[in-house]
């Protein structure tokens, strides 16, 4: 028979795998906790905190916003690369990246405009010049846009450097106000780690069971999309061929069982998986938690999207909105955003989820977890300027 996960439990898995079971005190393992994700990803959006800072900081709040950098840029134990958008891995991730920057290196190099940038400025100058004076951002060069602009338009040099980057010839060498840093890989990523070779098959094999570990099940669609590094074809022949995956069915928050695969082990993490934590928690809308919009309605019946480049009039909710999570479900979202230089944390719209009581108990938690995320980016106030639950 094929074994059944029932809504509750699938939310249970879930959120244990993403680390959101725990209350997010007690001692920091900062490289755990991105080996156990994943990845975590970038966004130079800071609205509040930057997205990796809040990622980082909900499932443990002794994190602070310098470590993160301390990590790519001192101790060499992450690197950055592209997965679905610009993320942090843990180094050792490094041997099994190779073909995601042999594909994104060759797709970026088809580019029309690569091919008129390099025309301008080839890589070789652009290597040999940091090769000479290390560590170099895009504002270190001064090819131009010509014409009108368009929003995604970049210079030439840009185009060129980011080829590089995601060709694995250069890497994130460090961040300094966000601004990216290019070196020559060989000086940024440690040579076992360069020199470690494994065929397409098994870096496809450990991309397909790494992602479908980290969501605890999951459908074909869903391990393709986890890393983005494998292609529809490539996850379908693996499924095909990985014969210790288990079949199971999975329960949707409507009743409804869709089909989905599960590690070996998932009986086992059935068995274990504990209730969530009461605390309620205010999540980035980057968290990988709610970053497939398709899982996150199917498990927990919260539609959800991000409106940052939506026209003002066709929000539904409005510019950086954060969901809220309490135990294993959504029961509101929030939009806030920070002052720094005035000292103030601004709540300016806040919707309780349909069906979900706010009484004054879960009120009072919401208002400590805004102080708490007040408090991680060095402010005091917190101004209300909507009404509350």
């Amino acid at each position: 028979m094929v074994l059944r996960i029932h809504n509750r439990e699938a939310r249970w898995l879930w959120l244990q795998s993403q680390g959101l079971s725990e209350t997010p005190t007690g001692p920091l393992d900062l490289p755990e906790m991105i080996s156990r994700l994943g990845y975590v990803q970038l966004d130079t959006i800071q609205n509040v905190t930057r997205a990796h800072h809040h990622i980082m900081w909900s499932r443990n709040q002794n994190y602070r916003e310098p470590m993160m950098d301390n990590l790519l840029a001192t101790d060499r134990s992450v690197f950055e690369h592209f997965t679905h958008d610009a993320s942090i891995l843990p180094m050792e991730y490094y041997p099994m990246w190779q073909r995601q920057f042999r594909r994104l290196g060759e797709r970026v190099a088809a580019y029309a405009s690569f091919q008129k940038a390099v025309a301008e400025i080839d890589g070789h100058e652009i290597k040999t010049r940091i090769a000479a004076e290390g560590p170099l951002s895009t504002q270190a060069f001064d090819t131009k846009v010509e014409g009108k602009k368009q929003m995604w338009d970049r210079p030439p040099h840009k185009r060129v450097m980011d080829q590089l980057w995601y060709a694995g010839e250069l890497a994130t060498s460090h961040r300094q106000n966000f601004t990216k840093y290019y070196d020559l890989a060989e000086r940024v990523i440690p040579s076992h780690h360069r020199e470690t070779a494994h065929d397409d098959a098994d870096q496809i094999d450990w991309l397909c069971r790494n992602a479908l570990d980290r969501l605890a099940f999951g459908s074909l669609g869903e391990i393709q999309r986890f890393w983005g590094a494998v292609d529809a074809r490539e996850t379908k022949a693996w499924a095909q061929t990985a014969r210790d995956m288990v079949a199971v069915e999975l329960e949707a928050h409507d009743g409804q069982w869709l089909r989905a695969l599960a590690p070996p082990d998932i009986e086992t993490r059935l068995q274990n998986a504990p209730a969530p934590t009461a605390r309620l928690r205010i999540i980035n809308p980057f968290d990988p938690i709610v970053r497939d919009r398709n899982r996150l309605l199917a498990l927990f019946g919260f539609h959800y999207r991000n409106e940052m480049f939506v026209p003002a009039a066709q929000r539904l909710w409005g510019y950086y909105v954060y969901p809220i999570l309490e135990r294993d479900r959504f029961v509101g979202r929030i939009e806030i955003k920070a002052d720094r230089s005035t000292g103030h944390l601004r709540v300016t719209q806040f919707w309780p989820e349909p069906g979900a009581r706010w009484p004054a108990a879960r009120q009072d938690k919401l208002a400590a977890e805004l102080a708490r995320l007040a408090r991680l980016i060095g402010v005091s106030d917190i101004i209300w300027e909507c009404g509350g639950a």
